[in-house]
């Protein structure tokens, strides 16, 4: 069984910002593999859903704690399903990656990202996978950067990132290979 959460915000507000894009790809992630809608888990305090890649089952989440509290939801998940650190995979914001690019790292540190730095507390480990998912462009030197990850994506920015949707989707495919 593998775990994967997309970190962002609740609420109207942040729907469609630079921080959401966890969210935003995980909301294409089960379009793309025809796995059903999010449904709030209050025990979870998160948004699930359940579904299969290659046999393997997973736990898809959107934690409702607000980016800076992940942790607390990613480790009710992780107690309750009994998940091993190395099935965990955040998808997050990277403001040093142009926007739709990726990386991925295993057991690497929070880069300043503070729903990353919430879920190593929560958890006691790095141990996890981070999907990247870059956020990047030009504003970005012009702007302080917590205003910049809390604005939303512009029309053109949409459509690339929803052009690249088939490459996450493989890359999470290749991950549970």
């Amino acid at each position: 069984m593998k775990l994967i959460v997309g970190l962002g915000n609740p609420g109207r507000k942040y729907k469609n910002t630079r921080h959401n894009i966890g969210w935003l790809m995980l909301d294409e992630l089960i379009k793309s593999l025809s796995i059903s809608s999010f449904k709030t888990v209050k025990k979870f305090e998160c948004e699930v859903t359940q579904g299969k890649i290659n046999d393997e089952r997973l736990i898809l989440a959107k934690p409702l704690t607000f980016m800076n509290k992940s942790g607390k939801a990613v480790g009710l998940l992780k107690n309750f399903y009994k998940i091993d650190l190395e099935d965990i995979i955040i998808v997050r914001d990277d403001l040093d990656l142009e926007l739709g690019k990726y990386r991925e790292k295993q057991d690497s540190g929070s880069g300043g990202h503070n729903g990353i730095n919430s879920i190593i507390e929560h958890i006691g480990s790095k141990g996890f996978t981070q999907i990247k998912v870059g956020i990047k462009n030009d504003m970005l030197s012009k702007m302080d950067p917590a205003s910049f990850v809390l604005q939303k994506f512009t029309a053109q920015e949409k459509k690339q990132l929803k052009s690249q949707i088939p490459e996450f989707v493989a890359r999470i495919q290749k991950l549970l290979e």
